[in-house]
């Protein structure tokens, strides 16, 4: 039995093969052996394609299980890390919007400045845990005032490692830990946060909580090998 880890950050793609029941590393590999390139049209700005993130996720399972010889009806289970706080938007065809804006972008530093007084320290740090700061919320934000058509074509939003399950699995999910690295999660009520939702125009449709990956079948995840 083998598990398939991934590692998905703004510089390339790992990916290794573990055997489940003596916890070796049978093999791994990076994709691509350069960086990926990355997008900064102004000064303090990041943005990459998710596209590229796929495509070298592909590129990369394939040249581990051709190094290796392991079949992919073989694997057991997929484990996902990424890059956090990235804003990646789909449309209602599930197609990228615009490009991604990543970890290192800071364009949203007054936003979330401003949205830390407009809800106040108290109400951050007891819902939160944390403050609005420079993360996917704020970004969102800044995607609804600076970019107003891109904002209404939204269907859903996503972080990298949902946008990446997506094309794995089809299927739009998110996980309790992604909303929070999100500022999206109330930890009083269990639940997204109606305050930063609001803040950054959310509406109830564009978030489906909780559809854990772990339950999609593991003929779908493998089904784009």
């Amino acid at each position: 039995m083998y598990l398939l880890g991934y590692d998905v950050g703004s510089s390339s793609v790992k990916v290794a093969l573990v055997n489940a029941l003596t916890h070796e590393v049978v093999t791994s590999v990076q994709y691509p052996e350069q960086e990926f390139d990355m997008i900064s049209r102004q000064t303090g700005w990041a943005e990459q394609h998710p596209e590229m993130w796929w495509q070298a996720m592909r590129m990369a399972t394939h040249a581990l299980l051709k190094q290796c010889k392991v079949k992919a009806s073989v694997i057991s289970g997929i484990g996902l890390s990424y890059q956090m706080h990235g804003l990646v938007l789909i449309d209602n065809e599930k197609q990228v919007i615009r490009p991604a804006i990543i970890w290192c972008d800071s364009r949203a530093v007054a936003i979330g400045d401003h949205a830390l007084e407009t809800l106040g320290e108290k109400y951050c740090f007891e819902n939160l845990l944390n403050v609005p700061g420079n993360f996917t919320a704020t970004r969102l934000r800044w995607v609804r005032d600076n970019e107003p058509r891109n904002f209404d074509r939204i269907w859903k939003i996503m972080l990298p490692g949902d946008y990446l399950a997506m094309r794995m699995t089809n299927a739009c999910t998110t996980t309790v830990p992604g909303l929070s690295e999100a500022i999206l999660w109330n930890y009083n009520s269990h639940l997204p946060d109606p305050a930063m939702m609001a803040y950054t125009g959310i509406s109830q449709i564009w978030y489906q909580l909780l559809v854990l990956r772990e339950s999609c079948r593991l003929k779908q995840l493998m089904s784009w090998v």
